[in-house]
């Protein structure tokens, strides 16, 4: 006798749809799962006899196979117990109301049904797939009914569940959602004191999506306005905020994001972080890693100069692409990772070098290869550098001293200078004959991710502007990146500055942060 259920495989961040197909054959006893599965799903075994035992049905006593389709997916984690269970009870001889119907959820040996990670793009991806009814464990129930059109049934236990797809004793739906919850770790922009020039810069970045490279010393006050990045950057809308909320699930980390919040996520890890944590990967299939768990929002590295140089050379390709690819030997995945980076550094490794307050003391060899790691290619994607000086008593602790706009007052004029740039991008596209690179990428109307003719349409430049470009390039031996990073930088001046046209001095602002970061 033949049993089919339907589980779901995660791929990136997409889930493939399982097919759970049990077969009971005469034979010695015996119980065998193939489909290329990992070892969690081969424990499966044991935990699946002793579940269906202690919920107090036979298991059989005969060859017991079950395929896990399609058989060319690689399929990993503990989440198929709960489909495994139900198709072996039904291969006894159970009839069960499993029509559009899936289950994900790990077995306890007292046929508990525990959490598993990734349920939320499981659960999109099956609804896709046409399941309507959805049986998951009681801790994942608030995370999959993010998903609208699916009938999500919370379940406690094996035998709670079979109970419910019995229609004996309902099971109650999902409780109270994730209530939505601020970043605790963003800073109000008001409540930086001085550094005019480096606010500026983040307002620029925080309008375009541009990555901000901030030098100074020890206590400047680096971090804090990385921080402060964050609570620049408008809303997401809810379809972004469960694209990232997804991205947290496959990591198991929604306990550090409320998925119904709508704020831009803030990630700052530390310099000791490995590559797998930080571009993605690991054991078996590949997971995000920070990069991609800062997904539409902003990326700290503080103390870059202290992160391996392999580390920041490894984002290179991402910060071009706004995805990232990882290659393992079970095949390759993709997730996005369309984040703003801010890198912060000191000067030197004792951090006083061109402070003025006291002599660097650091040996030349040592300051060599400390500045060594954030390489030219890499400073040649850093949008906007600036230099975030040691402010004076006067400043910090002055009692009349003005505060300045806070968050959301300049977030009105970067929410005016991104509308301008959604409303260019849709004119744009019925112009643009050759495709962007990042024409499918996330924010892909943003200024830092036009390219080729789309860069061309959207700025034009007055013919001040192209002779001051001219002249500072060969000036300043800009590449053809940097070229094209001055434009970008310069068309996002002009829309905060609301013009059509990109003007001389919106090029001159701009040449003035590239000429920071090639000195």
């Amino acid at each position: 006798m033949i049993a089919r259920t339907v589980s779901c495989a995660v791929r990136g961040l997409g889930g493939v749809v399982v097919s759970v197909e049990a077969d009971l054959a005469n034979g010695l006893p015996a119980f065998t799962i193939v489909g290329l599965t990992d070892r969690a799903i081969q424990e499966a075994r044991e935990r699946v006899k002793a579940a269906v035992r202690n919920a107090g049905f036979d298991f059989p006593q005969r060859r017991l196979t079950v395929n896990l389709a399609p058989a060319e997916v690689p399929k990993e984690g503990t989440g198929f117990d709960l489909a495994i269970a139900l198709a072996v009870i039904v291969c006894t001889g159970r009839a069960l109301d499993l029509g559009e119907t899936a289950a994900l959820g790990e077995l306890a040996l007292d046929a508990t049904v525990r959490p598993v990670t990734g349920v939320l793009p499981m659960a999109r991806g099956l609804r896709a797939a046409g399941v309507r009814r959805l049986l998951v464990p009681v801790e994942n129930g608030p995370e999959a009914a993010l998903v609208e059109g699916l009938e999500v049934v919370p379940v406690p236990t094996l035998q709670a569940c079979l109970r419910h797809l019995d229609g004996v004793e309902l099971l109650p739906g999902p409780r109270s959602a994730f209530a939505a919850t601020e970043n605790g770790a963003v800073t109000d922009v008001a409540d930086v004191r001085g550094q005019e020039t480096a606010k500026r810069a983040l307002e620029i970045a925080a309008a375009g999506g541009h990555n901000v490279l901030m030098l100074g010393p020890p206590g400047a006050g680096k971090t804090m306005l990385a921080r402060a990045l964050a609570s620049l950057l408008p809303d997401l809308t809810t379809e972004e905020s469960l694209e990232v909320a997804a991205l947290y699930s496959l990591r198991g980390a929604l306990r550090e994001r409320a998925p119904t919040s709508l704020r831009p996520p803030f990630r700052a890890p530390h310099h000791s972080v490995s590559r797998a944590g930080l571009i993605g990967g690991g054991t078996g299939l590949a997971h995000p890693g920070e990069i991609s768990l800062a997904h539409r929002g902003v990326l700290l590295l503080d103390e870059a100069c202290e992160f391996p140089r392999s580390l920041l050379e490894a984002l290179r390709q991402p910060l071009e692409e706004r995805t990232v690819t990882v290659t393992r030997a079970r095949g390759s995945v993709t997730f996005p990772a369309a984040f703003t980076l801010v890198a912060a550094a000191n000067p030197c490794p004792c951090g006083h070098l061109g402070d003025g307050t006291r002599p660097c003391t650091c040996d030349p060899r040592c300051l060599a290869a400390y500045q060594g790691r954030l390489s030219g290619p890499m400073r040649d994607r850093l949008d906007l550098c600036v230099s975030v000086p040691r402010q004076p008593f006067g400043v910090l602790f002055a009692e009349d001293g003005v505060a300045g706009p806070t968050s959301a007052a300049v977030r009105h004029r970067i929410d005016a200078a991104r509308r301008r740039q959604r409303e260019r991008a849709a004119e744009m596209s019925t112009e643009v004959t050759a495709p962007s690179r990042f024409s499918v990428a996330a924010d892909s109307h943003l200024n830092a991710a036009l390219d080729g003719s789309a860069l061309a349409i959207a700025c034009r430049p007055l013919p001040a502007a192209v002779r001051l470009l001219a002249a500072a390039g060969e000036r300043l031996g800009l590449s053809a990146r940097a070229f094209h990073r001055v434009l970008r930088v310069s068309r996002t001046i002009a829309d905060l500055a609301g013009e059509e046209r990109v003007g001389e001095v919106a090029v001159a602002e701009a040449l003035r942060y590239r000429a920071e970061a090639s000195g």
